[in-house]
């Protein structure tokens, strides 16, 4: 009786090795363009009108508008942190790594919740009915609010995402310089051997101050 060894199939270590390398590249695009996207998105909306207003001055009737970065600034000045973030995760690894990337999710937060607190406010508005006035009492009337400070809170939970994916998955990442990482300093370079039978080698190994003997 002939006994059959069963053999392991041969994609079988393949595909466990493969997986969580995809897992990794994958993680690692949506980051990116999440991160990137979001950046984007919170320093264009914070440029676009948030709130308007009438205000009440000498000759009758004032309208006034305040973009975002009047309202204020928080969430462009943290779609810049974590945009800065987002590349320094590559530049850093291990415990920094994870500092880094804490670091682009808590902009993506404080992003969303500046741009949510700034959707109602109206002091910006205030501050131009005063200075068109000149007087300092007066406010907006006929107020109204725009759906872009919403658009900034978006732009910030797409950089929220990506730090909870850069915490998360980062560790497997690549990181800037990997080709020192192997022997702890990159590799010297193989001189080649110098032809005696060709005297123009001879002379280019004395122009780079090499011994064309080959002695040590």
């Amino acid at each position: 009786m002939e006994y059959v060894t069963a053999l392991p199939h041969p994609r079988t270590e393949a595909s466990e090795t493969a997986g969580p390398s995809n897992n990794s590249r994958r993680s690692l695009g949506v980051a990116l363009f999440l991160g990137a996207v979001g950046a984007a998105v919170a320093l264009l909306a914070s440029r676009q009108e948030w709130c308007s207003g009438v205000a009440a001055v000498a000759g009758g009737k004032l309208p006034l508008a305040a973009k975002g970065s009047d309202v204020t600034g928080v969430p462009a000045a943290l779609a810049i942190v974590g945009l800065a973030a987002l590349v320094a995760v590559f530049a850093v690894r291990k415990a920094g790594r994870i500092l880094v990337a804490a670091l682009l999710a808590l902009s993506g937060a404080g992003a969303v919740a500046a741009a949510v607190l700034g959707a109602g406010d109206s002091s910006a508005l205030d501050e131009k009915a005063a200075a068109a006035s000149g007087n300092s009492a007066s406010t907006i009337d006929a107020l109204t609010h725009t759906a872009w400070p919403y658009v900034a809170a978006g732009g910030g939970a797409l950089i929220l995402i990506a730090g909870i994916l850069a915490v998360v998955y980062g560790a497997a990442w690549p990181s800037m310089g990997g080709r020192y990482e192997r022997g702890g300093a990159p590799r010297p370079r193989q001189q080649k051997a110098v032809d005696p039978d060709r005297p123009e080698e001879l002379w280019k190994a004395l122009d780079r101050g090499e011994d064309p003997t080959g002695a040590a």
